[in-house]
């Protein structure tokens, strides 16, 4: 088994041969997660979650577009939430690297997404980048999370990552896991209990080695998996079973391992 659990695949860079790349995921993934970074693209996860029987869905508001949510926000995304084929609340969190939008916002809208994930007994899935410390202060303020969450494209520290498990919630790793100077991500990657564990591409970015400098796609989640297995001492096979099942557990996805 083998699940990306966060994609894009609704990204312009997919337009020319989005149908081509589904085709050969449907063919070498059980299953893969679309998320959301703001409503149209939240309805457009859906839309490929339904025509799709492998593709789940996520909705959510990434920080960058957090200045532009509309004032109904929460309300469509509820509305959304109540789909079948949508597992999670996200892709929400804060973003002080590209600061798109201001950081009050951004932790206002987080914090907003984080409350609605939990009256929706949903996971939620954070994204943060050099936002480490009003994450953490967020999360510690909200927990506990009955339904968890997971820290996507894990970049922040091990002591972070400890604090986060604490919390009961997990941790994915993508392509930079694989990269050359990664030193710090490859120690996490051994240490994060397998059964926390789980594997992304975020494509259409942060594609693994050895394509580095191409688009990134589903189907080479494969090759953060056989990074990960050799980093740990473990067989690639186990390593996929693991994290699949992980995140069938995590987005209760109708899936058996």
């Amino acid at each position: 088994m083998l699940i990306d659990s966060h994609a894009h695949l609704d990204n312009e860079r997919f337009n020319k041969d989005r149908e081509a790349v589904i085709a050969q995921c449907g063919e070498e993934l059980t299953a893969l997660l679309n998320v959301g970074y703001d409503l149209a693209s939240s309805q457009r996860s859906i839309e490929l979650a339904e025509t799709y029987p492998f593709i789940y869905a996520a909705v959510g508001v990434h920080p960058h577009d957090a200045k532009e949510a509309a004032p109904d926000y929460l309300q469509q995304l509820k509305t959304m939430a109540s789909h079948p084929k949508v597992v999670a609340i996200g892709e929400i969190g804060l973003d002080y690297y590209y600061d798109l939008s201001p950081r009050e916002v951004q932790k206002q809208v987080f914090l907003e997404q984080l409350l609605l994930a939990k009256e929706l007994n949903l996971p939620f899935i954070i994204h943060n980048r050099d936002a480490h410390g009003d994450i953490m202060e967020i999360l510690r303020q909200q927990a506990p999370y009955p339904a968890s969450g997971v820290l996507h494209c894990f970049s922040a520290s091990w002591e972070i990552a400890k604090e986060c498990l604490k919390l009961g919630l997990y941790i994915s790793l993508a392509g930079p896991v694989t990269f050359s100077n990664a030193g710090k991500l490859k120690d996490i990657a051994k240490q994060v209990p397998l059964e926390r564990l789980l594997v992304e591409t975020d494509c259409p970015y942060l594609t693994p080695a050895p394509h580095r400098g191409k688009r990134n796609q589903p189907t080479y989640v494969r090759h953060v998996v056989e990074h990960i297995a050799e980093l740990r001492g473990i067989e690639t096979a186990q390593l996929a079973r693991v994290t699949a099942a992980n995140t069938i557990k995590l987005f209760r996805l109708p899936l058996t391992t």
